[in-house]
């Protein structure tokens, strides 16, 4: 069974449930539904060891609401 990628956020509010969240595809900007809106997160250069395993981190930009 082939995992899909997953990243680190680091950032943004938090209220944020999980801090580990799939991407698709990886190396773009991440939208994560949150509260009344979604919160924007870009990718960086830097990787975190994590307990699934080294991840590329997505820093958080802003909060985008909802309409």
């Amino acid at each position: 069974m082939t995992s899909s990628p997953k990243a680190v956020l680091e950032g943004g509010p938090d209220g944020l449930k999980t801090r580990i969240v799939p991407i698709t595809p990886p190396g773009i900007e991440l939208r994560v539904a949150f509260d009344d809106g979604y919160e924007r997160f870009k990718v960086t250069t830097r990787w975190q060891d994590t307990p699934e395993g080294n991840l590329p981190v997505y820093e958080w930009v802003a909060h985008i609401p909802a309409g």
